[in-house]
């Protein structure tokens, strides 16, 4: 069961406090976004991966997957104003798969073996997303008191990839661009539009590097998972 993969890598990770983009933040000898882009070229299932970039950074990028090996990226094409429109553009890009995923480029720790069960899954419902359970209370407030404490039950924290059939998530992309609505995922168009989308229970070690915290945290992942492998 093959699939393709589009990964946006053009954000400036603000929330980081960098100078630079968090893609080429060095996570045990390595930038962050070869660490992302290896999992995908070591799965087979993997047809081809779309990178979507600063066009001030495609040469980076591009000097990056030669040294590292990468060869599975077939295209890498310029980001948007917003995440949604370098995905969007990325998505137009794409020459293979029925099943396209949908990968934050900083957000390295996703395995194999979750990528397998997201897209069964989003080949037989259409759409399909990891995301894992809520686990601390969470209040509603309106900035300076408590309204209520909002059941967390029924709440679940969405992660990447998320997986469509192409034809669909591409419909749902075209829509939000002639309607000019920003979704916080590629998930969310989709429920614009009335239709389903699937839960897959993920990791909660597949964390997105976006705060200079997420750093330690990801050092302490890279350090289980060595662990577990020696």
């Amino acid at each position: 069961m093959m699939y393709s993969v589009v990964i946006p890598a053009a954000g400036q990770g603000k929330r980081m406090k960098l100078n630079k983009n968090k893609q080429f933040l060095i996570l045990e000898e390595k930038p962050v976004i070869i660490h992302t882009l290896a999992v995908f070229q070591r799965d087979s299932w993997c047809e081809e991966i779309i990178i979507v970039a600063n066009s001030s950074e495609v040469e980076q990028i591009k000097e990056l997957i030669s040294t590292y090996g990468i060869t599975k990226v077939n295209k890498i094409v310029p980001g948007g104003n917003e995440r949604q429109n370098s995905v969007y553009n990325g998505l137009k890009a794409i020459e293979k798969a029925e099943i396209v995923l949908i990968h934050d480029g900083a957000r390295p720790f996703v395995t194999e073996e979750l990528i397998h069960k997201l897209v069964v899954e989003a080949e037989n419902k259409d759409a399909a997303i990891l995301a894992v359970p809520i686990k601390d209370t969470v209040k509603e407030s309106d900035g300076t008191k408590v309204l209520h404490t909002v059941d967390r039950s029924m709440l679940w924290s969405a992660q990447t990839p998320q997986a469509f059939k192409s034809e669909i998530i591409l419909q749902a992309h075209e829509w939000a661009d002639k309607n000019q609505f920003i979704g916080t995922d590629d998930a969310s168009l989709l429920e614009q539009l009335q239709k389903g989308v699937s839960i897959v229970l993920g990791d909660y070690f597949n964390i997105k590097l976006t705060t200079p915290e997420d750093i330690v945290f990801a050092q302490s992942i890279m350090e289980v998972k060595r662990g577990g492998n020696e």
